[in-house]
C-alpha cells in the first residue's frame, strides 16, 4: 500500500481557517462533548506529520499536550533548526520530502496547515485526500483555506457528513 498525504481541517463557511490574527477560536462554536468529528479515527491511520513553522508555533502557543503524540513531525522552516525528538525542521525542497516520505513503509501522511504549506502541495500536486469539516459561521475576513492561482484539480467527492452543531465534513480523494 501506498502512503497517502491527506489534510483534515476546518474552515468558515466563507472559506477561512482562522481571522486575520489567527484567532481560531470559532472552532469552539462546534464542540460537544464525546464528539470529535472522526479526528481519532483519522489520526491512526498516520504515522507522519508536515506542519508550516508558523502553525507549529501557533499550537505550541496555545499551551495544549502535543496533539501528535510520537509520531514523526515535520515542521517546514526558512531558518534552520536542530532536530528536537521526533520533530525534524526542514528547510529543504517539499516535494522531495514528500517524494521521500511516501516512498518509505509506514502509515499515511497528515499536513495539519497552515494555509501556505496547503497551498504549495496543492500547487505541487502532492495532496492525495482531503478532510474539510465547514463550520457554521462566516467570519468575512481572515486567512483563507485556498488561496488563488492553483491549477483546476479534479476531486471525488467520498463522504458526506453532517453533525448536530451544524458542522459539515466532507471526504475528498484525487
Amino acid at each position: 500500500m501506498n502512503r497517502k498525504l491527506g489534510i483534515y481541517i476546518a474552515m468558515s463557511l466563507d472559506g477561512y481557517i482562522a481571522k486575520q490574527d489567527d484567532d481560531i477560536s470559532f472552532l469552539t462554536d462546534v464542540e460537544q462533548e464525546g464528539e470529535d468529528y472522526g479526528y481519532s479515527k483519522f489520526i491512526e491511520t498516520i504515522d507522519a506529520v508536515i506542519l508550516g513553522r508558523k502553525t507549529y508555533d501557533k499550537i505550541l502557543a496555545m499551551g495544549i499536550d502535543w496533539p501528535y503524540g510520537d509520531r514523526k513531525v515535520f515542521v517546514l522552516t526558512r531558518t534552520p533548526k536542530p532536530d528536537s525528538g521526533n520533530i525534524q525542521f526542514c528547510s529543504g525542497n517539499l516535494p522531495e520530502l514528500i517524494s521521500t516520505l511516501k516512498s518509505q513503509k509506514g502509515k499515511n501522511i497528515y499536513c495539519d496547515g497552515g494555509a501556505e504549506t496547503i497551498h504549495q502541495l496543492l500547487q505541487e500536486d502532492l495532496i492525495d485526500e482531503l478532510t474539510i469539516s465547514i463550520i457554521p459561521v462566516l467570519l468575512g475576513d481572515g486567512i483563507r483555506l485556498f488561496k488563488g492561482g492553483l491549477q483546476e484539480q479534479k476531486l471525488q467527492l467520498i463522504n458526506v457528513k453532517s453533525f448536530e452543531k451544524g458542522l459539515v465534513q466532507m471526504h475528498y480523494v484525487r
